[in-house]
């Protein structure tokens, strides 16, 4: 293990429940979004409901991956899995495989594809300058895999300094344990940026970040232990993780162009629970004991090069992307007494994705504020491969291409200063499933100069997964398949959007916002009972419906922000198995948020408290003869920061608590016993408690 700096942490919260977006005057430059845009514009002028999460708020949360940024945000819920290491975004009740993941407006790569279903604790912060999320279908933008909403990570492309450096070094425990060396003892996190304007033309960046996540034993008695009682490993493994970019960005006039290549080396550990006494056979009774490990090691490549320009009145935009993920994996026997490895098996690619992706729009075709319209065209070749020990395949390994070709319109029509219309189109085509069409229709009305009322339909679709198409596991007590004639899912939502801001006489200054979404999905893709006892089928069969109702208010007033935000998310369910339909009347649960900053004027000492509940869901689950309700638990989460700048705030110096109410695991019995292992009744969410420390230093 190689060796740490220990460092004390700079963190200086500020509200995240979006209290600093300029509806509410906290800055004099407005923000600006691009997610959904022709052209990067002022968040208050977008026509979709974009939310921003700035540099200043990310660096201020101690966060150190996208996954523990978005934590925060009401309905979305980061869902980890401790054996994979992966933890993919929730967002209105649906999984990853129905979010896209977008870095600098181009689909990220996954183990299973493009865009979807990523691991969001492999991408880091160091070089993030925002985070864009839109919630609702967005299929006509970003086709496959935007049902239920974008998550857009904007990094860095520019700097007003002629030498720009920051670094940092941050520590934290890992609930009650802490060392730089001990497995299940700590996180160490070690970060650098560095930028260079060579003149007003040329920019270039270097980026590099460290990540090292001890584990986290829990239930467990980690990886020496060799009882045979299944109590040996980690609840949460160890995941180890360095990644750098690099970025060179040209710009003159009305063109720009840059180059980003971003490269990531991740290995994760699972310690076997399972020890084997092997004898030692050395005439005197002699025994060892041993287990069967796995290390998995990925490595991820993205290449990105971007150019914007003008040709003559028409703008153009374009992307161009070739991205590689390799998760190889290898087993060893380990000699647990004697600390050393027995046998080592050579690597095999666990899942290896290669994409080919470009995206390009042009528009302002007649240079006129009142209408305009865009013409725009999208194409990704993924060639993917799933090993047979990722998912049982037909007992064969998995290889799949997939080609996929969309053009999509839309046209903005300024109709006058205050109603502005944009109705939208797609068409994608693909080798390997039918058309999908997709449409829109956004609308944007300002009822005066600081409120306004955003109103968007769209439509998007789903391609099937790996597992969904070729998954055969077939035993004496399990019959599991896939089904390679399976359609893509399509779905639609519709949402209204109203923001409001003033200021009061006594200069607070307030802002709230007041939404209702409604989401749509049809042909729901779901592993169902088709014979009983155990036989299960992928089929096109269920429907499902959420609906959504939030608000935010947010006050300011001088050194103090605070923040409340609620919602209730009501999710239908249609279940057919056996012949057998499930009820499907709406079940709610709430969501409720609220946060609180305030900074000392002269020491410029800042305190910083956010807090979270994520309230019980229900939802129905087959049990062979009919539904059953069950439910997962409800959970609170609390976070409190101190943050002290100092030498002219080259300095940041900052102390913590993370989940200080020690949150590690809800009761969850809506899961079903299919495929290798029982439910456990637990879901695991946090490791619990830690205590964060880290210093900053820029210039």
């Amino acid at each position: 293990m190689k060796k740490r700096t220990m460092s004390l942490l700079s963190v200086a919260i500020l509200n995240f429940a979006y209290a600093q977006k300029d509806s509410i005057n906290q800055k004099n430059i407005e923000e600006v979004v691009v997610t959904g845009q022709y052209n990067p514009q002022s968040i208050n002028k977008s026509i979709y409901k974009v939310e921003v999460i700035n540099e200043e708020q990310i660096k201020n949360m101690a966060a150190t991956n996208v996954a523990e940024v978005l934590n925060q945000s009401l309905n979305i819920l980061i869902t980890p899995d401790t054996k994979s290491g992966n933890s993919t975004a929730n967002i209105l009740g649906l999984d990853g495989n129905y979010v896209k993941i977008l870095l600098d407006n181009i689909p990220v790569v996954g183990d299973t594809g493009l865009g979807s279903n990523i691991d969001l604790t492999k991408l880091s912060l160091n070089n993030i300058e925002r985070i864009e999320v839109v919630q609702g279908s967005m299929g006509v933008e970003y086709g496959n895999g935007a049902l239920a909403g974008v998550i857009n990570i904007i990094t860095k492309k520019s700097a007003s300094k002629k030498v720009n450096l920051r670094a940092s070094v941050q520590e934290e425990s890992v609930r009650d344990g802490y060392s730089w060396r001990k497995r299940g003892k700590g996180r160490h996190i070690q970060n650098l940026n560095l930028g260079y304007n060579f003149s007003e033309n040329w920019y270039a960046n270097l980026s590099f970040n460290h990540n090292d996540f001890m584990g986290y034993e829990g239930n467990k008695s980690g990886y020496k232990y060799f009882e045979r009682d299944n109590g040996r490993g980690y609840d949460w493994n160890p995941k180890e993780q360095y990644d750098t970019n690099a970025l060179l960005k040209y710009s003159k006039g009305n063109t720009s162009l840059f180059y980003k290549i971003s490269y990531l080396n991740e290995k994760f550990n699972f310690y076997n629970p399972v020890v084997d006494r092997d004898p030692l056979n050395d005439g005197e009774g002699g025994v060892t004991y041993i287990s069967k490990d796995r290390e998995y090691n990925t490595e991820r490549w993205i290449n990105q090069f971007n150019i914007q320009t003008q040709l003559g009145n028409v703008r153009y935009l374009g992307d161009f992307s070739y991205q590689t993920q390799n998760r190889k994996y290898h087993d060893y026997v380990y000699d647990i007494p004697q600390r050393s490895i027995r046998s080592e098996e050579e690597d095999q690619s666990y899942y290896n994705t290669k994409v080919l992706y470009s995206r390009g729009m042009f528009s302002n075709f007649l240079n006129n504020k009142t209408f305009d319209f865009q013409l725009g065209y999208e194409l990704d070749h993924t060639n993917g491969y799933a090993a047979l020990i990722a998912g049982d395949f037909f007992g064969d390994s998995v290889e799949r291409k997939i080609f996929t070709y969309a053009n999509f319109i839309s046209a903005e029509w300024n109709i006058n200063d205050r109603f502005t219309l944009r109705p939208g189109a797609r068409l994608s085509l693909s080798n390997k499933f039918d058309n999908q069409f997709n449409y829109s229709l956004s609308a944007k009305y300002n009822t005066s100069e600081n409120s306004n009322i955003r109103g968007v339909f769209g439509t998007a679709n789903r391609y099937p997964t790996y597992d969904e198409l070729f998954m055969y596991f077939v035993n004496t007590n399990h019959d599991v398949q896939g089904n390679p004639d399976l359609d893509p899912e399509t779905g639609f939502s519709i949402g209204a959007f109203w923001d409001q801001n003033f200021t009061t006489a006594n200069n607070w200054k307030i802002g709230y916002t007041v939404n209702t979404l409604f989401l749509d999905v049809k042909d729901r893709i779901e592993l169902v009972t088709v014979s009983l006892p155990s036989t299960f089928k992928y089929l096109n069969v269920n429907s499902y419906k959420s609906l959504l109702f939030s608000a935010n208010v947010d006050f300011r007033k001088d050194q103090f922000v605070f923040g409340l935000r609620a919602s209730v998310n009501g999710i239908s369910r249609e279940m057919i198995e056996l012949a057998q339909t499930s009820p499907t009347d709406f079940k709610y649960n709430l969501q409720a948020g609220a946060s609180a900053t305030y900074r000392l004027r002269k020491a410029e000492t800042q305190f910083a408290l956010y807090y979270k509940y994520s309230g019980e869901e229900r939802r129905y689950i087959s049990n062979g003869n009919g539904y059953d309700l069950g439910k997962i638990g409800d959970f609170h989460m609390m976070d409190f920061i101190i943050t002290q700048p100092f030498w002219k705030n080259q300095f940041d110096f900052s102390i913590g608590v993370k989940n200080i109410l020690d949150v590690t695991s809800v009761n969850n019995s809506t899961v079903n016993s299919v495929g290798h292992e029982a439910p456990t009744g637990v879901t695991n969410l946090f490791y619990g408690r830690s205590y964060v420390a880290r210093l900053t230093y820029q210039f």
